[in-house]
């Protein structure tokens, strides 16, 4: 497949989520290699500490549109991820990846 090319076999809403999906998966993958009382805490830690604030909304986004090819493990560390606040496009407020910038999820 040429790289401009999108995959008619991947619904529409996942194009662009593929990269994330993959990593995810990546972590997740080597978690699960890890005691199970670690895995789910291990993944969440790792995309917290690792990912910027834009990556892992951009993982909600495709998480709250089904998650299609997340394993169940990153789907139950999601839990645990913190949700980056929305961008409010004003350029003002709290900088994102700070306290006042981030809602539980």
């Amino acid at each position: 497949m040429v790289h401009d090319q999108l995959d008619d076999t991947v619904p529409h809403e996942t194009h662009g989520h593929e990269k994330l999906v993959r990593m995810a998966n990546q972590i997740a993958t080597f978690f699960l290699s890890q005691p199970e009382n670690v895995r789910t805490n291990g993944v969440a830690t790792h995309i917290n500490k690792f990912w910027e604030p834009r990556m892992r909304r951009h993982l909600f986004e495709h998480l709250d549109t089904g998650g299609a090819g997340l394993l169940p493990l990153v789907i139950e560390a999601s839990t645990l991820i913190r949700r980056p606040a929305e961008p409010s496009g004003t350029g003002m407020g709290t900088k994102e990846g700070t306290t006042g910038g981030v809602s539980g999820r």
